[in-house]
């Protein structure tokens, strides 16, 4: 995993620091798979990068991609106003691989012919190889491939031949060997593709004659020299949160500049039991990386104090952070750069990049929001330092492990910004607050002793505005019930609810209503993403 921070990067603008390292480019149509199709390349350890479908040419020759992918998309080529590439890719002379849409849109492009199909072909399909050489080497005939379209290749260009199909496809995937360029119907990308990887491989090192040259060693010794000139001997400011971005870009920070580096925790109130006082003593005992622990939990109880609403909650823990922040950063100041764990994806989401027009450096002018806020005060500048902003979540784990980071960071399991405030449904208390922060220990502490806790992508206790009669010690009660939420997932984008063992739902439930005051009901929530979400809030 190279690292190549100091230009910003979008969907929209592709990166100018790319010239000397082999990539390969994915050029998005609107698939909701593009940004995976990076992510499986990266596993190649070959670096890639999305781009817009609007990328000209020009670009592409300053990027020197060893290859490009087109993506698939919701679009049929044939409809006005759907999106095409610059025509100048097809004279590059280097490999072209079309997925889906973007293999019908080489079709065309290249004097062949795409229509309607008979018939619509969706989800898992058997891929039939009629030549198992070149991309399709290694790849098992019958594998089963995810198809999703309603269009179909009716006449190939000049040059091309037919590599597989299936039952419903007779062109599933095509090639033009002379020209390197090929083309698939499914999504290799998808689990759902059995022998996708095998596929994505063929074309990274086979076609494409990449070198595994993305690695983290690489990344950190490069993000390291970057940054050290970049800052110089300047101050740099980071809000810990305690997760595993912010924790690894404290490690990155503190290896590069040293006491250079400022952290700010702002303890809200809303975390989780012991978490305030174990992340201080690791970082400033275990870790030496100065941290400014800033109490203001007071502060954020009253701004949510009789709150119901969950966005007006999110939005006044936001708007209070911002002013913590403000507050605390000019006391500690002055700093000249921002540290943010922006990642690839937000890059990928988001084309807000803020420059300023005197210097042309990026301006900091929000925080990502799972550090609670929605935007910093406009007088409030600091140029940003983001090494992270090539990786994904994965990479980033991988980079926590070789910096060194413990496990029970790298792969703690995903906390939203607001913290416990938003798993109380309702009005948010100081009672209610200690009663969930009990009831999740519990949670936390039984899958730990299991051995589970990484079964789970997510396992967490929600607290509901209702009371319910029970029995304890003969005596009526009328208390709280919490909800049990335990899901699997990979990336928190869809979520299946988790199929916990009985024993530990048992023992979870037994230690909660006996050891936590005001609950007398456990309740297991067994709703997937869609069409429930992952938190209550």
């Amino acid at each position: 995993m190279t690292s190549q921070t100091e230009t910003p990067t979008t969907p929209t603008e592709p990166s100018t620091t790319a010239i000397n390292r082999q990539m390969l480019v994915i050029l998005d149509f609107g698939s909701q798979y593009s940004e995976l199709i990076a992510r499986r390349i990266r596993e190649t350890e070959v670096y890639s990068e999305v781009l817009s479908y609007r990328t000209s040419v020009e670009q592409l020759k300053q990027l020197n991609p060893q290859g490009i992918i087109l993506s698939g998309g919701p679009n049929s080529v044939y409809d006005e106003g759907a999106p095409h590439c610059d025509p100048e890719i097809w004279n590059l002379g280097i490999p072209i691989l079309g997925v889906c849409y973007g293999m019908q849109l080489m079709v065309q492009q290249l004097g062949g012919q795409v229509e309607r199909a008979q018939r619509a072909e969706y989800g898992k399909a058997s891929l039939w190889i009629d030549d198992p050489t070149d991309l399709l080497t290694n790849v098992e005939d019958g594998t089963t491939m995810w198809m999703s379209h309603g269009d179909s290749v009716t006449q190939m260009p000049s040059g091309f031949e037919v590599l597989a199909h299936t039952d419903n496809t007779p062109s599933a995937a095509i090639a033009d060997h002379e020209r390197k360029f090929y083309g698939v119907q499914f999504h290799p990308e998808v689990v759902h593709s059995i022998g996708g990887q095998a596929l994505i491989r063929n074309f990274v090192y086979h076609i494409c004659e990449c070198q595994p040259t993305w690695t983290t060693e690489a990344f950190i010794e490069e993000a390291i020299r970057e940054v050290r000139a970049r800052v110089g001997d300047r101050r740099v400011l980071l809000a810990l949160s305690g997760g595993v971005d912010s924790s690894t870009l404290a490690f990155l920070l503190n290896r590069a500049i040293g006491d250079k580096l400022t952290c700010m925790f702002i303890d809200q109130g809303f975390m989780r039991k012991g978490e305030p006082e174990r992340l201080v003593k690791l970082f400033e005992e275990e870790f030496h990386i100065n941290v400014s622990y800033v109490n203001a939990r007071d502060r954020f109880l009253e701004k949510v104090n009789g709150v119901t609403d969950p966005e007006v909650k999110r939005k006044r823990i936001g708007h209070e952070f911002i002013r913590v922040f403000e507050e605390e950063s000019r006391r500690l100041g002055p700093f000249d750069y921002l540290a943010q764990g922006t990642l690839y994806p937000d890059v990928i989401e988001s084309a807000d990049t803020n420059v300023d027009p005197k210097t042309g450096e990026r301006v900091a002018v929000k925080i990502k929001s799972h550090h609670n806020v929605g935007g910093l005060p406009k007088d409030l500048q600091f140029k940003l330092v983001e090494p992270l902003r090539k990786l994904f979540k994965d990479e980033v784990r991988k980079l926590g492990r070789s910096l060194g980071l413990p496990e029970e960071i790298v792969r703690r399991h995903p906390f939203p910004g607001p913290g416990l405030a938003i798993r109380i449904l309702g009005e948010v208390t100081a009672e209610k607050l200690n009663i969930l922060r009990d009831a999740d220990y519990i949670v936390r502490e039984e899958i730990r002793i299991r051995g589970m806790y990484h079964d789970f992508w997510q396992a967490f206790a929600v607290l509901l505005p209702v009371r319910s009669v029970g029995v304890m010690g003969d005596q009526r009660t009328y208390a709280y019930p919490i909800v049990l939420r335990c899901v699997s997932s990979e990336d928190g984008m869809t979520a299946d609810w988790s199929r916990a063992p009985y024993d530990l739902l048992e023992a979870i439930s037994n230690r909660i209503v006996n050891e936590v005051e005001g609950v007398n009901r456990v309740v297991y929530d067994i709703t997937s993403k869609p069409p429930g979400t992952i938190e209550w809030e």
